[in-house]
């Protein structure tokens, strides 16, 4: 009966493996945690754009409050509530000569 030769590996052969497998799972776990983060960062993200978007739509909707505040009509209501009332000879016209 022939005897089977043992296969042994020499120390540098040892640690060059065990190397290379370090080298795979740290691959591996470092591709998961940038995967986790860059999923972390889209959520945020997304997250900034729907603060950004009601953000947004409130300016836009005080603008249009100021604007109705501010119209010549809405002015001419409270001064004559007030008790003002219009004297076009008050009236100086800046840059005419």
């Amino acid at each position: 009966m022939a005897k089977k030769k043992k296969t042994t590996f020499l120390k540098g052969e040892k640690i060059l493996y065990f190397l290379i497998g370090l080298l795979i799972i740290g691959n591996i776990l470092g591709q998961s945690f940038s995967m986790a983060l860059l999923s972390k960062t889209n959520i945020e993200v997304e997250s900034m754009k729907k603060k950004i978007s009601k953000q947004e739509n409130l300016n836009q909707s005080l603008e249009m409050k100021i604007n109705e505040l501010a119209s010549l009509e809405n002015v001419e209501a409270v001064a004559t509530t007030l008790g003002l009332e219009y004297n076009n000879n008050n009236i100086i016209v800046v840059g005419d000569n």
